[in-house]
């Protein structure tokens, strides 16, 4: 209530406007410090898995503070392999709900030191789609098993070398969802494999990124195109290579380099899409 004139004793005045103010301030910081006591509680631990004698060490990621079933989310790595920064994005996952499984494409135990280890390993997997697409399909068994997840709601997302691989996940006929490509490469060796696509696909895309020359590009839309794919392929400026990834150092004339915009905006668009196919 607002009033004018001289204030009488009794009235709604200064201080006790203040005393107002302070109970609401403590009342909402109570309702935080409660409130911070619910939030996610993430738990993440490796995961053994195996085919055959081959065997296999993913990670998962789930919130505790949740009982019911909820979607599952397979991480791909980048070339790099399993690592702290695949295990952080399964964490980030599990923090919105879902159950996040790391695949391991390479192996237990195997985990490149240098880029040059790296180019290596990631260009086995590259030069042998079908070798690929069985590690993956391994990975997302895996995760189906994991008794926190709804298996009739699973996707997959990738980054780099892992983007590359849920495209070809994807290529396979897997059923999923749908997948998420960060900055993977967009090549196929046999592009009518589009067809059997039976998911949704997003790509989030470096537009200045020299490991996708413009041919691969194009040639990737029309593939997607051609076979009826719902698809979403999403550019940003002045992002190269490997701009999720803070360990790719801020130079982007070396056409890898982290952009913390671009890191921002892309795990927004791959959060709404997530909720867009779990719906």
């Amino acid at each position: 209530m607002y009033t004018t004139g001289r204030m009488k004793e009794g009235d709604f005045g200064v201080e006790p406007l203040l005393e107002v103010f302070m109970k609401g301030a403590l009342v909402a910081l109570v309702f935080l410090v409660l409130s911070a006591s619910v939030q996610a509680k993430v738990v993440g631990h490796a995961v053994d898995y195996k085919d055959g004698d081959l065997s296999f060490e993913g990670y998962v990621a789930v919130d505790e503070t949740l009982s019911a079933l909820r979607p599952g989310v397979l991480v791909v790595h980048d070339w790099m392999g399993v690592s702290a920064e695949t295990r952080r994005r399964c964490d980030m996952l599990a923090g919105l709900g879902y159950v996040a499984f790391a695949a391991d494409i390479y192996g237990k135990g195997v985990r490149p030191s240098t880029p040059e280890e790296a180019g290596k390993l990631a260009g086995l997997y590259k030069g042998d789609r079908a070798l690929f697409r069985k590690r993956l399909a391994l990975a997302l068994t895996q995760l189906r098993k994991d008794a926190h997840v709804d298996r009739s709601r699973v996707a997959a997302i990738g980054y780099c070398f892992g983007g590359t691989g849920v495209i070809e996940l994807a290529r396979s006929g897997a059923d999923v969802r749908g997948v998420v490509s960060f900055h993977g490469g967009l090549d196929s060796l046999h592009p009518e494999d589009a067809k059997a696509i039976k998911c949704r696909v997003l790509v989030l895309h470096g537009a200045d990124d020299p490991y996708n020359p413009p041919a691969d590009v194009a040639a990737f839309q029309d593939e997607m195109r051609k076979a009826g794919v719902d698809w979403q392929m999403i550019y940003y400026g002045g992002a190269v290579h490997a701009f999720t990834n803070p360990g790719a150092g801020s130079d982007p004339r070396r056409g890898a380099a982290y952009d913390a915009r671009a890191d921002a905006r892309s795990w927004t668009a791959m959060r709404d899409f997530l909720q867009e196919i779990f719906k």
